[in-house]
């Protein structure tokens, strides 16, 4: 059943720009010489593998997410398929990477923007303009989706134009000895390798989160998750080549595409770079932003926290105090960190989320009683097998001592808190507004 408590007002291409915007972050900007530093020019043929593997898990969110039309995306599938206890620790964990990977962008942001200005690196004018930037981002949400819209759409346009330059220019300046290939590669580098890669297309599913939003998100959602895939692929695929034919030492380099413009460009094309990191990562904010609001909304109205998340404000149908919450933890995150080191665990959260939505996929099939699916993925339940088989494997290249000990508390956090809430609180009627 529709929401009436949000307004619909994201339409068909909306949702593509959204899916775009989340998936091209700051990793792109970057990346490029990791994966070389890990396994040379082999790291075109591991983007080309990872897309793959991306390609499995959003075949199954089209399919899975064509089933539904409320907010929530990851955290309803799964409590509608495995449970609300499930549900419930999908939708925290997800809810918590959100947080974090806002918080290690915005301090990388304010990084790029130190460059200018070498005194935002530093103190209170560092927290002021982290300030500036969450609230700036928060009062957007608040005014309404299509005013967050608007603003993902510009943001959109303003980090694909840089890159489209940078691809465009940078291919007749190739040079093909670049492109030898050492003689072996080491298997888990090249699993550690694909597993950063990963976190380059991850974003997509916040897409789903704002279903609620959505015209017609049973149509729409498969159109832009699998439409931003296949662009953002054959974008990410181009980079790759012209940052390796354009960068001899690429692995060595800590703005590879900032150094590869700077070969074929100058200097302009050096600050054309910059700026699309800029504007890159405050569009991801933004859409980050507006997916981790939603999350404590759509709990709240399936009952799992308090109802009071869910209510909304009359005039702007916008989740208030899920919005004021956000923006506080996510300042207070923010402030007293640094650039985190928080990609590998990020991804292995999202890795986990993406597990139990192409999980669902087959249950829902299996299930009569489930709502019909607006797009049935092709070999739908062999896929499924297939990412959750990948997904694995790639879990099994994680050093489990470090960043295994903060998923495992972050996992007991999240059961005490579904229990406590369940025991001790008060389960009144969510959806009073």
């Amino acid at each position: 059943m529709k929401s009436e408590k949000l307004l619909r007002g994201i339409g068909r291409y909306d949702l593509l720009a959204i899916a775009i915007n989340t998936i091209i972050g700051a990793g792109i900007f970057g990346l490029p010489s990791k994966v070389a530093a890990l396994i040379g020019n082999y790291g075109i043929v591991a983007l080309v593998l990872c897309v793959a593997l991306i390609a499995l898990i959003v075949l199954c969110f089209a399919e899975v997410s064509s089933r539904f039309e409320s907010t929530g995306g990851m955290y309803l599938y799964a409590r509608e398929s495995f449970g609300p206890v499930v549900g419930f620790e999908v939708g925290w964990l997800y809810w918590i990477a959100r947080l974090t990977s806002g918080a290690a962008n915005c301090n990388l942001l304010v990084s790029y923007l130190g460059f200018f200005y070498p005194p935002l690196n530093d103190g209170p004018v560092r927290a002021a303009v982290i300030s500036f930037i969450f609230i700036s981002i928060a009062v957007v949400n608040f005014l309404g989706i299509r005013q967050s819209t608007i603003f993902t759409n510009i943001f959109t346009v303003g980090k694909i134009l840089p890159l489209l330059v940078f691809v465009a220019v940078g291919m007749f300046f190739i040079e093909p000895a670049n492109f030898a290939l050492p003689q072996t590669v080491d298997a888990g580098k090249f699993g550690e390798a694909i597993l950063i890669l990963v976190y380059a297309f991850a974003g997509f599913e916040a897409t789903t989160i704002i279903a609620g939003e959505s015209r017609e998100p049973r149509r729409d959602l498969p159109f832009a998750l699998l439409g931003s895939l296949a662009i953002v692929a054959l974008l990410y695929i181009l980079i790759q080549i012209v940052a390796v034919g354009n960068l001899a030492n690429l692995a060595g380099s800590e703005r590879p595409l900032a150094d590869a413009a700077v070969n074929f460009i100058g200097f302009w094309g050096a600050s054309l770079i910059t700026v699309g990191v800029v504007v890159s990562i405050i569009g991801n904010l933004n859409i980050g932003f507006l997916a981790s609001s939603r999350i404590p909304f759509a709990m709240a109205e399936q009952g799992d926290i308090p109802g009071v998340f869910a209510r909304t404000h009359k005039k702007f149908k916008t989740p208030t105090l899920s919005i004021v919450v956000t923006l506080v933890i996510i300042l207070i995150l923010t402030i007293q960190s640094s650039f985190l080191t928080a990609l590998t665990i990020a991804t292995i959260t999202r890795l986990i989320v993406y597990a139990t939505t192409c999980a669902a996929l087959p249950v829902f099939r299996r299930r009569t009683e489930a709502p019909s699916a607006g797009f049935k993925a092709p070999f739908g339940t062999v896929f499924a097998v297939l990412a959750l088989v990948t997904i694995g494997w790639l879990l099994t290249t994680v050093d489990y001592r470090k960043e295994g000990l903060v998923l495992l508390i972050a996992i007991a956090v999240g059961l005490v808190a579904y229990f406590g809430y369940r025991w001790f609180g008060k389960t009144g009627a969510p959806n009073e507004s």
